[in-house]
């Protein structure tokens, strides 16, 4: 068995990464906060994140998490009208 905790199956993609160079690989595995995944992707642990159970809990996670890590993310067009302006906001 291997105890599920965030980021827990990051090291699999880790190492076929190094073993076969050139490959693209993708992780999983109780990923749930945009700074994890900020981390991951960009100490090239993996190259891309899939997400599941936390699109469930929060379907609005791209922009909240753009929002935490100051990233400009164009919103949808039918729901831009609900975006806050606040200093914080890139509208």
């Amino acid at each position: 068995n291997i105890p599920a905790a965030p980021g827990f199956q990051v090291p699999f993609a880790t190492a076929v990464k190094k073993q076969v160079p050139g490959i693209l690989t993708g992780s999983v595995g109780v990923i749930t906060k945009p700074s994890q995944v900020n981390e991951i992707t960009e100490e090239g642990k993996a190259d891309v994140v899939f997400l599941a159970r936390e699109f469930l809990r929060n379907p609005s996670f791209v922009l909240s998490a753009a929002h935490e890590l100051g990233v400009y993310v164009k919103w949808a067009n039918q729901y831009e009208r609900g975006q806050l302006k606040t200093k914080h906001s890139f509208v």
